[in-house]
């Protein structure tokens, strides 16, 4: 092979695939002793030496000569153990051995997801119970409509990422099943046995078609879109922080830490984990295109482009992480002042008072129209109407339909409880 073809060929994205590839390795080798593939005592040797490098996985030293990580583990076996780590690979081959190891790596990498999405679920009830009292108006086209409190708009984005949970983990279950003994593509003349493999990794059982088994990476490409549907609702939210943030709005106060400055101008703090994690949403969303372009014109079984899904899958994996982690940063950090809503946010309480009289909801919507019109044409907001303004419009109306403009925020402890009680649910 020449330095060319080695350097263009090699893959060290699977390098963080160690730890896995080793277990995988383990199942693989007392699989190979107890059916009598290979001596007891060779497949105890094996085992150890394994156990040997796992031990010494923080530290391992990959050589320019390991083509991937499963030649450097037994490279290093080789090392420990002699000539009988040539026995390692019996019985199986790489394809049947990296889909195992991104099988366990992402199993593993779901549930860690998972488990970071419930502490950002739970930071956001903790930050909604604060701001439960705090009023704020709800917006459609970027128009205020209603009013709400902050800690429901927060708490909106907890059932997202409650959600996200259960996409991460309905994931998983697909990516339980074992490759492994599938080798190239159609198994093996040896007597393996695939199901104590199976049983060995806690995975549900092998994969039924071997083709199936070594030559698809759906699961990849579902773990990547769960990754991408999670930055989209980081980026929603991280895009509000940045509108918050703004002079014009002013609800959001940066905290020093949590923030930058501008190199010219002095009185600048800029929300740029929030930038940045809107502006991150992109590559993971170009991960999700490019892990169903890598799969939409592969024949069966393996072909070498399959060696790509890792670097996909890893940078729209890694970029979640971080993104949460300082999404949860910038919000614990900063501080809220939130001015009171437009009165315009009261027609439609106003509306639903004729309502409640037994007037159409059509009718109800054309006299508030009204209203809003005449006091337009005097300079007046809805707020500064009278009673005497209600009686030239309709005489339906109440004086005490102005209380409408006396805002208050909706009870949320039901629906906190109840989005503690989905986070406390045990996964599957």
């Amino acid at each position: 092979m020449s330095d060319v073809t080695r350097e263009f060929t090699g893959d060290t994205s699977d390098r963080r695939l160690l730890k896995v590839d080793i277990i995988g390795s383990i199942a693989h080798v007392t699989m190979l002793g107890k059916t009598g593939i290979i001596d007891t005592t060779e497949a105890d040797e094996l085992v150890a030496g394994l156990e040997s490098i796992l031990g010494e996985a923080e530290t391992f030293v990959f050589l320019d000569t390991d083509e991937d990580v499963h030649t450097a583990v037994e490279r290093r076996l080789g090392e420990i153990v002699g000539q009988v780590a040539g026995k390692l690979h019996t019985g199986r081959s790489r394809n049947d051995q990296v889909a195992l190891d991104l099988r366990l790596y992402l199993r593993a990498s779901a549930s860690e997801r998972a488990a970071q999405l419930r502490l950002w679920a739970e930071s956001l009830a903790t930050l909604a119970e604060a701001t439960a009292d705090v009023v704020i108006p709800t917006y459609t086209h970027l128009q205020q409509a209603q009013v709400t409190s902050l800690g429901s708009h927060l708490l909106a984005y907890a059932w997202m990422a409650v959600r996200d949970i259960g996409r991460f983990t309905d994931c998983a279950a697909r990516l339980n099943e074992s490759p492994l003994g599938a080798g190239a593509s159609a198994g093996s003349t040896l007597p393996i046995s695939r199901e104590q493999t199976s049983q060995a990794l806690d995975m549900v059982s092998p994969m039924s078609n071997t083709l199936d088994a070594v030559g698809s990476r759906d699961f990849v490409a579902e773990y990547v879109f769960c990754c991408a549907q999670t930055m989209v609702h980081l980026s929603r939210l991280a895009e509000e922080l940045v509108i918050w943030a703004s002079h014009e709005f002013g609800w959001l106060q940066l905290g020093d830490a949590v923030s930058t400055g501008s190199s010219a101008l002095p009185q600048k703090r800029n929300p740029d984990i929030a930038e940045l994690v809107r502006g991150r949403t992109a590559g993971v969303i170009g991960d999700t295109a490019a892990i169903l372009s890598l799969q939409k014109a592969l024949p069966l079984t393996y072909n070498r482009d399959l060696q790509e899904d890792k670097r996909v899958v890893f940078h729209a994996d890694d970029t979640v992480a971080g993104a949460i982690e300082a999404l949860q940063a910038l919000l614990t950090g900063s501080g809220f002042t939130i001015p009171p809503p437009s009165a315009a946010t009261a027609a439609l309480p106003l509306a639903e008072r004729l309502v409640a009289r037994g007037v159409s909801f059509r009718e109800a919507h054309q006299v508030v129209g009204q209203l809003v019109r005449r006091l337009e044409d005097s300079g007046r907001s809805l707020d500064e109407a009278t009673t005497d303004d209600l009686a030239a419009i309709d005489d339906r109306f109440e004086s005490t339909d102005l209380d409408v403009f006396e805002f208050s925020s909706p009870a949320i402890g039901d629906q906190i409880n109840a989005l503690r009680a989905r986070l406390s649910e045990k996964v599957p």
